[in-house]
């Protein structure tokens, strides 16, 4: 969960976006923010359930436009995990991948410094440069394999 510095922080950077684009930031905006930042995975329907519980006005389709302005500013990342589409916050974590149990849906992150030279070594012997990338192994959990 973030501290208050690093919320006002990204509402600093949503307003600076929000400026660039002549849009304002609404209480409604502001409201998925501080929703969005004390979540790690999140669809925008998971979203729109907590919200609208708090404000029945929040619309479903505010909820996924303001995820895309999230999106833009590098605060969250959109994934596309089997046939879900979830919101991955990355405001206050750095490159990270991520396994995924094909029977619960469960979500691990992980950070592996091997995986990722071995991925810049695999790229330079091919003449790319990796400029993005994600990774996401599918398997079971250690749950849902007992």
């Amino acid at each position: 969960m973030p501290t208050m510095a690093k919320a006002g922080k990204e509402l600093e950077l949503l307003k600076q976006h929000l400026a660039k684009h002549n849009l304002k930031l609404t209480r409604q905006r502001e409201q998925i923010l501080n929703a969005f930042l004390k979540m790690e995975h999140v669809t925008a329907e998971q979203l729109y359930h907590i919200l609208s519980k708090k404000d029945p006005h929040i619309g479903l389709a505010t909820i996924y436009r303001t995820l895309k302005l999230l999106c833009e500013t590098g605060m969250a990342q959109e994934r596309h995990f089997g046939s879900q589409t979830l919101f991955d916050n990355v405001a206050h974590k750095g490159h990270h991948d991520h396994l995924i149990c094909t029977s619960c849906g469960k979500i691990v992150e992980f950070q592996n410094c091997q995986i990722e030279q071995l991925q810049e070594e695999v790229a330079a012997q091919n003449g790319f440069t990796i400029q993005t990338h994600k990774l996401e192994l599918y398997g079971l959990c250690a749950k849902c394999r007992s």
